[in-house]
């Protein structure tokens, strides 16, 4: 991969990992607001017709922190393998992967042929 590109696809990876990492505090700051209302809550919240449960809620920001923590070990993954001068490698057929395809996915690991036949 050209030393352009590798700054380019660095910068995009760190930013996105930001972009990510803040994310998770702000939703790590709601999952605290929802712990402290879930525990002073003394009246069933499961049967309230206007809105959704506190578990409801609970369930949806712990799935999104879930998928957070996936996509930062995807991101960490990724620049790892740029440090290794392996990014851009398709892990199953071993070509390059398209800089376009980067440029929309920069943790892809595969090229768009190989990702379509799974």
């Amino acid at each position: 991969m050209k030393s352009e590109h590798r700054a380019e696809f660095r910068a995009l990876l760190e930013e996105h990992r930001a972009s990510v990492v803040q994310a998770r505090r702000r939703g790590g700051e709601d999952l605290s607001e929802l712990a402290s209302a879930r525990s002073a809550a003394t009246a069933d919240d499961e049967h309230d017709p206007e809105g959704t449960t506190i578990s409801e809620e609970w369930s949806r920001l712990t799935g999104i922190d879930a998928e957070a923590r996936a996509e930062l070990s995807a991101i960490d993954a990724a620049l790892a393998r740029l440090d290794a001068d392996e990014y851009g490698v398709c892990v199953s057929c071993g070509r390059g992967i398209p800089v376009a395809r980067l440029r929309v996915r920069p943790t892809a690991t595969m090229c768009v042929e190989c990702a379509s036949r799974r």
